[in-house]
């Protein structure tokens, strides 16, 4: 065997890197742009954006309007995004906003409300719900919610009576004590609420939605005047915005990954596993009747012949070589012999009709039709001559 003959050889179909590279290129470029701009974008406007009813945020939903209002006022505000800064900074001259007071586990409302029961301060819960109110307010109930509109102040509060109509609506609240305050009612219950402190001069303010704290609806209504007298009754504004990744929230490290995982993102994942599923029973390839198809070359059947035996060759394969060029001799035989197609396979019945017409060929049918592997590729090749010539001897019987 030479060196040219051993060494691979490539095809037409052979896949290379530079096809690889000639058929991603389009695509990686696409990536490598729409990364680029993002992190473009990111580093652009990191300073600037913050969530939603941020005092730092001034895009529509961000607060930062009502905190310049403040500090005009002289009523200072700090941004806190844990619990151990929201309860050092309770006390009498500070009002602590809560904005997603629902969003604090169990643990985390109780040391709140430990903190802020008794501080003489003044805590505003916005659109608290049931899952908060049993613990940061325990009197009160929250009622069904309702769209935000301008609404009366429908009550004798200073605040509300000099703030007039106010873009409130959201979670409406009810409470059995007489001291509490509400205002700007809906359907018969407020959607602003006061509750005095049991103890104190403090008090808890439930706020059904967020609307008046918003850059974009402060100057509407009486917004600007109603948010002013809510949250500059004391010197000092602690803003919190509670955060997933406080510490606190794992109530001491008791609680496993699992427990964190919000239930709906397991119920998620189950959907989305199933989901999957369904598709890949949907676009599995599905195994049918053979489709014949034309190819698109033609191919000569010396060439078929040729790389099938080279094959045969490589894999070291005389076992099935052999049974082919026998297969293909018993089928050629059969016609000539008056055996039908069915039995040319069947030595019981092959094997006679060619005795019969070659009594004195002078070798043995069955080893040669039905006989076992060669030993060699030498013994392979003698047997394929042989098979020629039995079959010359029947033609012309």
């Amino acid at each position: 065997m030479t060196a040219a003959s051993a060494a691979p050889t490539s095809t037409s179909t052979s896949v290379t890197a530079r096809h690889v590279w000639t058929r991603t290129r389009g695509l990686a470029l696409a990536l490598v742009i729409l990364i680029a701009a993002g992190i473009a974008l990111a580093a652009l406007r990191s300073d600037a954006q913050h969530g939603s009813l941020d005092p730092r945020s001034a895009d529509e939903y961000g607060s930062r309007a009502v905190a310049e209002l403040l500090k005009a006022q002289g009523v200072s505000t700090s941004v806190v995004t844990t619990l151990g800064e929201a309860t050092t900074a309770a006390g009498p001259d500070t009002t602590l906003l809560i904005t997603v007071p629902d969003l604090l586990t169990e643990g985390q409302q109780r040391q709140l409300r430990a903190a802020t029961a008794d501080s003489g301060g003044r805590t505003i819960l916005v659109a608290p719900t049931s899952p908060s109110l049993s613990i940061l307010a325990p009197d009160v109930r929250a009622e069904s919610p309702v769209p935000v509109q301008p609404r009366d102040p429908g009550c004798s509060r200073p605040d509300a009576t000099r703030a007039g109509r106010a873009d409130t609506g959201g979670i409406r609240y009810a409470g059995p004590d007489e001291n509490n305050d509400g205002c700007y009612p809906a359907d018969g219950l407020p959607t602003l609420l006061r509750t005095p402190a049991a103890r104190g001069q403090g008090d808890t303010v439930l706020l059904g939605a967020p609307d008046l704290l918003l850059n974009h609806r402060l100057d509407e209504e009486g917004n600007a005047s109603l948010a002013l007298q809510l949250l500059g009754t004391r010197s000092h504004v602690v803003w919190y915005l509670p955060s997933l990744g406080d510490v606190s929230a794992t109530d001491g490290g008791k609680r496993s990954f699992f427990e964190l995982i919000p239930s709906g993102w397991l119920w998620a994942t189950l959907q989305l596993g199933l989901a999957a599923v369904l598709a890949a029973i949907w676009r599995a390839r599905r195994l049918g009747p053979l489709v014949t198809e034309r190819l698109p070359v033609a191919i000569r059947a010396s060439e078929a012949t040729e790389g099938r035996a080279r094959l045969y060759r490589k894999a070291n394969a005389r076992d099935r070589a052999a049974d082919t060029l026998r297969g293909a001799t018993r089928s050629r035989l059969a016609p000539l012999l008056g055996v039908a197609p069915s039995a040319a396979h069947s030595p019981d019945v092959l094997i006679p009709a060619v005795s019969a017409r070659l009594p004195a060929a002078g070798r043995d049918p069955f080893s040669l039709l039905f006989g076992p592997t060669p030993a060699d590729d030498a013994a392979l090749v003698r047997l394929a001559d042989e098979l020629d010539a039995l079959e010359r001897e029947v033609r012309t019987s």
